[in-house]
């Protein structure tokens, strides 16, 4: 990065801050993106004098609204709800909805900025949205869920729409969420349109819209991989989460060849060294998806694998990576023990789950990196699909969706290549990525003008 390069990033960043004090997670998203994209600014004053990247920066609309609702003993809880509709440049407002008690206003703010990006690189005509609470479902009944999600719904219907934001699924929000959310939208709004998706199959849900997260993440590393004439056959795999993106990222993994070692969740992770089998991974579905159990018992069920508490999976030796929990999971010591331990990949399934200082360690090692707003873009790539077919009243095939998921992932690792390929060959990911995902958007924002 030049003196002037650096120099507008420093300011940009400066004012930001003083903007949006006590929001780390957001500074850091917009940080990330700033230093990729401050020369091609630089080369293009015409950016400058737009203030494009401060305009992305500042979301459109922030929505924050109390939801309160009542426990199965019928005692009264109140908590925030949150959407950040950051930019509508390219299309409706698209991103997940996320259930968590970490949720915060930096951690949608960074979230909605990021799925900007990732919208754009899809090649679908999405804006980038992000929403959630600070509701934790773990351990609610499915009475206590759908009070929630009703309350929750009750206010944000007021702001989404099929035309204006269509919400999806995240942290917290699977089927059953969607299934209570899209009730009361339905029950309000007295209309059935395609206003969330991953909705279920029956009532205008897409194939594979559950798979598309962990499938599209391994079909972009595919891509990655074979940039340096390997594949994922005879590859450790080391997986964190067991959520719905880990779960498909494993399963898939599996299916291309590869023996995947690990799991995690919030309280710590197994390491199964003869590694997850199509037994085992049906076992886990069971266990997270169905009893929502925690991820020790699969060392319970299976003794030969080892269960390690209030740790993360980043000591167990690898060929591969794929970091599928949630956000700066991955620090500097992290990334160290990732190098040493041999891996040479890292793809990132969950949003923003590698720190700085970590992408720093791998991109001085010049491993295979790729930012989660490439890598993980195919669950939002699927819920665009899933408009679409709602838009049009038409039911896809599996294969159908799965083509078009193929085709998504590998456009969008064709534009990391012609961005960010640097003369010695090397594919600086986050670059390219990131570069990719802001000339669309800025495009967009040029055309339409000041608004």
């Amino acid at each position: 990065m030049d003196n002037f390069a650096k120099k507008y990033v420093d300011g940009f960043m400066a004012e930001l801050v003083a903007r949006n004090p006590g929001e780390p997670e957001f500074h850091q998203a917009v940080k990330e993106v700033a230093e990729s994209i401050a020369p091609y600014i630089a080369e293009n004053p015409q950016l400058i004098d737009l203030k494009i990247l401060e305009r992305i920066a500042e979301p459109e609309r922030i929505i924050i609204f109390r939801v309160p609702w009542t426990d199965d003993r019928g005692e009264l809880h109140i908590n925030r709800g949150f959407r950040v509709q950051c930019n509508s440049a390219l299309g409706p407002y698209k991103g997940g909805i996320r259930f968590h008690a970490s949720v915060n206003l930096s951690i949608m703010k960074f979230l909605a900025f990021e799925q900007t990006f990732k919208n754009s690189l899809t090649t679908l005509p999405m804006g980038g949205a992000k929403g959630g609470s600070d509701f934790n479902p773990r351990g609610k009944s499915d009475a206590e869920v759908m009070r929630f999600c009703q309350s929750f719904m009750t206010e944000l219907c007021k702001h989404i729409g099929q035309d204006t934001d269509v919400p999806a699924g995240d942290i917290g929000v699977g089927g059953r969420e969607i299934g209570y959310l899209f009730g009361q939208y339905k029950r309000l709004r007295n209309e059935f349109t395609g206003t969330l998706t991953g909705k279920g199959l029956a009532w205008g849900g897409s194939i594979l819209r559950p798979e598309a997260t962990g499938y599209g993440l391994c079909y972009f590393a595919e891509q990655m991989l074979a940039t340096k004439g390997k594949s994922f056959e005879g590859q450790t795999v080391v997986v964190s989460g067991s959520g719905n993106v880990a779960q498909y990222a494993s399963q898939k993994a599996m299916r291309l060849g590869a023996k995947v070692v690990t799991l995690s969740d919030s309280d710590g992770f197994i390491h199964d060294p003869e590694g997850l089998t199509e037994e085992k991974m049906a076992y886990v579905f069971q266990l997270k998806n169905i009893r929502r159990g925690r991820i020790k018992e699969y060392a319970e069920k299976y003794p030969n694998a080892k269960y390690y508490p209030g740790q993360r999976p980043w000591g167990i030796p690898c060929d591969i990576a794929l970091p599928c929990a949630t956000q700066n999971e991955i620090g500097k010591e992290d990334a160290e023990a990732l190098i040493k331990g041999g891996c040479y990949c890292v793809a990132e399934g969950a949003n923003m789950p590698s720190t700085p200082e970590a992408i720093a360690v791998f991109q001085a090692a010049r491993i295979l990196y790729s930012p989660g707003k490439a890598s993980n873009a195919g669950g939002v790539a699927t819920s665009g699909l899933e408009m679409s077919q709602n838009s049009m009243r038409l039911h896809w095939t599996a294969e159908e969706v799965d083509a078009q998921l193929h085709r998504i992932m590998s456009d969008i690792h064709a534009a990391c290549l012609k961005y960010g390929t640097e003369e010695d060959g090397h594919v600086n990911y986050v670059k390219g990525a990131n570069l990719a995902g802001f000339i669309k958007v800025a495009n967009a924002m040029t055309d339409q003008g000041i608004v």
